[in-house]
C-alpha cells in the first residue's frame, strides 16, 4: 500500500491514508492507522477549476443568477452598487455584462492572465461566446469550458496535463457520449486550440471530467437551492470512492478568507468519526438524505456503477413509500421518524463508528440523528472540529454546507453555536 500524504500536514500527516486495491472496488483510500475523529485526512489543490456558469444566459433564467464570481479565486464579488472596484480582462470584448471577465483584484487578475486566463483562453471564450446559442443545454456549455480549461493546462503545465491524463475514466462507447465528443471537438478545433488536440484527446478528457470532476458551491441560503458555482480537478481526492453512509467528508473555504490567497479553492477531507487502521475511507458523491432509487440513479447515470453498500443492501429490499415512511415520521419529522431507534442503537456506537452495528434493519439512524445537519434546506454532513494533540475528545461539529458548528451534546438539540 503506498500512503498520500494529507497536504499541509507534515511527515505525520502522510502516514494516516494510502492507497490499495480492493477486490471488486479496483483503487481505493485506506487508513493506514487508527484514525480520530475530526482529523485532517487531506488537504488538496487543484490542477484546474473551471466556471460552471453557461456562457449565454437566456433573459428567462436571468433571475436564478444568485452571484458573480471573481475569474480566478471564484470568491463571490460585490454586487456593482458596492463601492468595491472590480476588474475585467484587459482583452477580452465589454459585451454583455452577464459575460464579462471580472477578478476581485490586481492579484487575482495578474495569475489569470499569466495561467487559467491565458491570450489563448480569452480568446477561446470569446469565440464560444459568439457562437453559442443560449439555447444550448448547460452541461454541453459547462463541458466547453471545461475542454477550453483542460487543453490550456496542457500549454501552460504539460506535468499538471499528464497527472490529469492519469486519472480514472475511460472512454465510454455510449452514443451520447460519443455525440457529445464530436458535437464539442468540433467546437474546440474552431478555436485555434494547441496542435496536439484530437477527438480521441477531447473524449479522454472529457471521461476524466467526468468521475474526478468536485463541484464548488455557491453560498448556503435556507431560501433557495445551491447551485455550483465552478469545478475543480482534484488529484489526490479523486481516489476516493463512494459510500452512502461515508465515514469522510469534504469541506471547501472558497469566501473565507485564507491566509494564502492561492490556496481559497482547496479542499479538506476530514474523518466524521473514529476509523479503525485498514478500513476504507469513502466520501458520499451527494447529499446523504437522498432515497436509494434517487442514489443508484445518479450513479449510474453520473459514475457508471451501482451501489452495493450496506446501506443500500438494507434499502434495496424497500419501496419508495417503506423507505419514505421510514426516514420521515407520522409528522414528516426526520428527527421523530428516528428517536424511537436512536437509544436501542446508541449503545452499539459507543465506538463512534456506525459500521460497528449490528441492526440491519435501518443501519443510517445514528448517522443521521448525529451527523446530518438539521438546519432548514441544508442536508449537510457534520464532523468533528480537528483533534487537538492530546487525548481531549472533541467537542464541536462542524456543517460541510452551511458551516454551522454545534456541540455535541447539543446536536439532538439543534443548538448552534455560531
Amino acid at each position: 500500500m503506498s500512503s498520500i500524504a494529507a497536504g499541509g500536514g507534515g511527515a505525520a500527516a502522510a502516514a494516516l491514508i494510502g492507497v490499495s486495491e480492493i477486490e471488486g472496488k479496483g483503487r481505493a483510500l485506506v487508513a493506514s492507522q487508527p484514525l480520530r475523529a475530526g482529523e485532517i485526512l487531506l488537504r488538496d489543490s487543484p490542477i484546474l477549476v473551471y466556471s460552471a456558469l453557461p456562457f449565454m444566459i437566456p433573459l428567462e433564467q436571468h433571475h436564478h443568477i444568485s452571484y458573480c464570481y471573481c475569474a480566478n479565486c471564484f470568491r463571490v464579488l460585490p454586487p456593482p452598487s458596492s463601492s468595491a472596484t472590480l476588474l475585467s480582462c484587459p482583452t477580452c470584448p465589454d459585451n454583455l455584462a452577464q459575460n464579462q471577465v471580472l477578478f476581485c483584484s490586481p492579484r487575482c487578475q495578474t495569475t489569470a492572465l499569466a495561467s487559467s486566463h491565458s491570450p489563448w483562453v480569452c480568446q477561446a471564450l470569446s469565440g464560444l461566446r459568439a457562437c453559442l446559442s443560449p439555447l444550448l443545454q448547460h452541461d454541453r456549455q459547462v463541458q466547453a469550458r471545461y475542454l477550453v480549461a483542460a487543453y490550456n493546462l496542457s500549454i501552460i503545465s504539460p506535468p499538471a496535463f499528464r497527472t490529469l491524463l492519469s486519472l480514472q475514466g475511460e472512454c465510454l462507447s455510449a452514443a451520447a457520449d460519443n455525440h457529445a465528443a464530436i458535437f464539442l471537438h468540433s467546437l474546440i478545433s474552431s478555436l485555434s486550440p494547441p496542435s496536439h488536440s484530437s477527438l480521441e484527446l477531447t473524449a479522454a478528457l472529457l471521461a476524466k471530467d467526468k468521475l474526478n470532476a468536485f463541484g464548488l458551491m455557491e453560498p448556503f441560503a435556507e431560501d433557495r437551492e445551491r447551485s455550483v458555482r465552478a469545478y475543480g480537478i482534484y488529484p489526490r481526492a479523486s481516489f476516493f470512492n463512494h459510500d452512502c453512509l461515508p465515514n469522510a467528508c469534504r469541506f471547501d473555504y472558497v469566501d473565507a478568507d485564507h491566509p494564502d490567497a492561492d490556496h481559497n479553492t482547496d479542499i479538506i477531507v476530514r474523518a466524521i468519526h473514529d476509523v479503525p487502521q485498514g478500513r476504507e475511507i469513502c466520501l458520499s458523491y451527494f447529499p446523504v438524505n437522498l432515497k436509494y432509487s434517487d442514489r443508484q440513479r445518479r450513479l449510474r447515470e453520473d459514475y457508471g456503477f451501482i451501489c452495493e453498500c450496506d446501506r443500500c443492501k438494507v434499502e434495496a429490499n424497500w419501496s419508495d413509500n417503506d423507505e419514505e415512511e421510514e426516514m420521515m415520521g407520522s409528522n414528516g419529522d426526520l428527527n421523530e421518524a428516528m428517536d424511537e431507534d436512536f437509544d436501542e442503537n446508541t449503545e452499539d456506537y459507543d465506538s463512534g463508528d456506525p459500521a460497528a452495528t449490528g441492526d440491519s434493519d435501518f443501519p443510517h439512524a445514528y448517522f443521521f440523528l448525529t451527523y446530518m445537519c438539521n438546519r432548514n434546506n441544508c442536508w449537510g454532513t457534520l464532523a468533528p472540529l480537528p483533534p487537538s494533540s492530546g487525548d481531549t475528545p472533541f467537542s464541536g461539529m462542524e456543517c460541510n454546507v452551511c458551516g454551522n458548528l454545534k456541540r455535541f451534546d447539543e446536536l439532538m438539540g439543534g443548538d448552534v453555536l455560531v
